[in-house]
C-alpha cells in the first residue's frame, strides 16, 4: 500500500514539474489558469533557488520509509528522477535557463495573443 502511495506521489510530482514548464501555454486557452501557473512556477523555482524542501518529496520519502524502502537521495525528486535521465547532469544550468525561457515565452504569448487577435478582427460598424 505504501509503495503505491510513493509511486502515486512520484507521478503527481512529475506532473507538477511538467505543469511548471508548460502550464503557461494552457493559459492561452484558459486565461484564469495563469494564476495557478504563476503559483506553481513560483513554488517550483523557489524550491530550487532557496533550497526549500518540497512537501511531495516528504510524502514520497515517508511512504517509502513505511514501505521499507530507502528515501530519495539528498537532491530529492529532480535529482533522482529527472537529472541524468532526461538530460545529462552537466547540463543542469542550461536546462534551468531553457525552462525559464520556455515559461517566459508562454507568458509573452499570453499577453500577445489577445492583442493580436483583436487587431485581426474586422471592426463592426
Amino acid at each position: 500500500m505504501y509503495r503505491l502511495l510513493a509511486d502515486a506521489t512520484a507521478v503527481v510530482h512529475f506532473l507538477f514539474v511538467v505543469y511548471v514548464v508548460v502550464g503557461g501555454y494552457l493559459a492561452w486557452h484558459w486565461r484564469w489558469s495563469l494564476w495557478t501557473h504563476l503559483a506553481a512556477f513560483g513554488w517550483g523555482f523557489g524550491t530550487v533557488i532557496f533550497d526549500i524542501s518540497c512537501p511531495l518529496t516528504h510524502l514520497e520519502n515517508w511512504a517509502r520509509g513505511r514501505g521499507g524502502e530507502a528515501p530519495l537521495p539528498a537532491g530529492g525528486f529532480i535529482d533522482h528522477y529527472i537529472t541524468g535521465v532526461f538530460y545529462p547532469r552537466g547540463a543542469l544550468d542550461l536546462v534551468r535557463m531553457l525552462v525559464v525561457l520556455v515559461v517566459a515565452l508562454s507568458w509573452a504569448g499570453y499577453v500577445w495573443l489577445p492583442r493580436h487577435h483583436r487587431a485581426l478582427r474586422p471592426s463592426v460598424r
